[in-house]
């Protein structure tokens, strides 16, 4: 799964994907569920691509009770198309979520080691998500979901989901808006090459989504 990730800046996404954007970004070492998240997705309005904020933890428009969004913060890749909160997003609201690490934590018995999980070069990249707006009693509100694949062989001693990192290209098909074929889509939903990433123990200040700082993501001794 993914569950909090890391997004330090983000002026090399605003040259990759040619938007333009007046938000002042700070920092982030711990994002977490129910929090706004920048993603980039095509405008409802114009069809151009866009910078937008969304709530992590996608709730459907059918829903009758936007708490139904902290169960969905992932969707797995293999059952996108037939799940009701996940399918009709999947043909026509496509996003991607910036990104620049995620944390995924190792059991032990009762003990848990955290890992910061990045590019061996350090180079930012995008998760593949999907988006819903969902209004009742005047209130609209934007959310969405990071899709969750198999594991790589970097990630799998560690947990057994991992989050789908997309490649600039396979990015770019998946925000374009002519594509709509299932199958086609869900072949870019595979684990991201593990020559490339590496995943490096951390301490536990990232255990609490309270603590945001670059505490989070120094190196540590592993616990076990």
């Amino acid at each position: 799964m993914c569950g909090r990730y890391t997004l330090q800046e983000l002026n090399a996404f605003l040259q990759i994907f040619a938007v333009e954007t007046e938000l002042d970004w700070e920092p982030r070492f711990n994002i977490a569920p129910s929090q706004s998240v920048a993603v980039i997705r095509n405008s409802v309005d114009t069809g151009m691509r866009e910078l937008a904020m969304l709530r992590w933890g996608l709730v459907p428009s059918w829903a009758d009770d936007i708490r139904i969004g902290n169960r969905l913060i992932n969707a797995r890749a293999e059952t996108i198309d037939e799940k009701s909160s996940f399918k009709n997003a999947l043909k026509s609201r496509r996003c991607v979520v910036l990104a620049d690490g995620y944390y995924e934590w190792k059991k032990n018995g009762k003990r848990k080691q955290p890992y910061f999980i990045r590019m061996a070069d350090e180079r930012p990249f995008v998760f593949a998500g999907l988006w819903e707006r969902w209004s009742k009693s005047q209130t609209t509100i934007e959310s969405c979901t990071i899709i969750t694949t198999t594991p790589n062989e970097v990630t799998a001693e560690i947990h057994d989901r991992m989050p789908v990192v997309l490649s600039n290209s396979s990015a770019t098909t998946w925000l374009d808006a002519k594509a709509e074929d299932t199958f086609d889509l869900k072949s870019l939903l595979v684990p991201y090459t593990e020559s490339e990433m590496v995943a490096i123990p951390v301490g536990s200040a990232v255990n609490s989504p309270l603590h945001d700082s670059p505490d989070c993501i120094l190196p540590q001794r592993e616990l076990f």
